[in-house]
């Protein structure tokens, strides 16, 4: 294992990226662990074929107790984390029921891979560039449930940003199709090169921890997953992406955005995933 660790340290070293200033390969929990400020916990058990998600939980329960019990343990008791590694939302939720000297706020999963998934879909689908788009919004798990809601797009156009709904598009297409595209993505990757998303995972990572430490921009949102406590009907305590802006290191959830009925439907369905998820992970730890 070290071996191999030991080969990414160098291809690390020969990327000589100037803001590096040192890497300590390691196989200790208390090293790796040791006052950190964040973590980006990437490894997890990945689902085999055939394997049902209640015997993927439990192989992950094992993982993320392990590593919340070291973050409770030896990390700064303000480091940020997130978990990559899936099922993220839910071994995000373990993490945190092993680190309870963590803030529960601290503890966030990825879902910006989605949304940036989702918004290279819709600038190329209205021909501009991806940092014209804005506000895609990805509610509930990193899962085939998630709900990636377009109602709320905006686009850069002469200077100023307007609803996506006033630039020429496809409405049809924005509902129908690029829901199901950015749900089954990651599935597609898979089949496509036979292994999970590397680079744009591990660009998703950098983008969510940025903007965790720089904050947000003036009237923009990003999708986190993040500790619910009840907002848009969420039950308290799941671990549910929701569109978020960040200050001061802080995030918060957009509030009041007006939910359809379409709109209410998919995030019930997401919502009852999680809670069908905690439920087997509960029952996982207690064995």
């Amino acid at each position: 294992m070290l071996g191999v660790l030991n080969g990414v340290n160098m291809e690390i070293s020969d990327c000589a990226f100037p803001l590096l200033r040192n890497v300590v390969p390691t196989a200790s929990v208390e090293e790796a662990f040791k006052d950190i400020d964040y973590a980006f916990l990437v490894g997890a058990m990945p689902r085999r074929e055939g394997m049902e998600r209640k015997d993927l939980l439990k192989a992950n329960v094992k993982i993320f107790k392990e590593q919340g019990g070291a973050l409770d343990k030896y990390a700064k008791k303000d480091v940020r984390v997130l978990v990559v590694g899936n099922p993220a939302n839910t071994n995000a939720l373990i993490c945190s029921k092993f680190a309870p000297s963590i803030p529960k706020e601290n503890i966030t999963a990825m879902t910006r891979l989605d949304q940036n998934r989702g918004m290279a879909q819709i600038a190329d689908h209205i021909k501009t560039r991806v940092q014209d788009v804005r506000k895609l919004v990805i509610w509930g798990n990193h899962s085939n449930t998630q709900f990636p809601d377009t109602r709320f797009v905006e686009v850069s156009k002469d200077g100023n940003w307007v609803a996506v709904a006033n630039v020429q598009h496809d409405a049809k297409w924005l509902k129908e199709s690029l829901i199901p595209i950015v749900q089954k993505r990651g599935a597609e990757v898979i089949a496509a090169r036979k292994l999970s998303s590397a680079m744009s995972a591990a660009q998703a990572a950098a983008d969510h921890m940025k903007d965790w430490f720089h904050g947000t921009k003036k009237d923009e949102w990003v999708s986190m997953a993040v500790v619910s406590k009840g907002e848009y009907g969420v039950p308290e305590g799941l671990v549910f992406s929701f569109p978020v802006t960040v200050a001061n290191k802080q995030w918060k959830i957009v509030p009041d955005l007006a939910l359809d009925e379409f709109a209410r439907e998919k995030i019930k369905i997401t919502t009852t995933e999680l809670e069908e998820e905690r439920t087997e992970a509960s029952a996982a730890t207690a064995e």
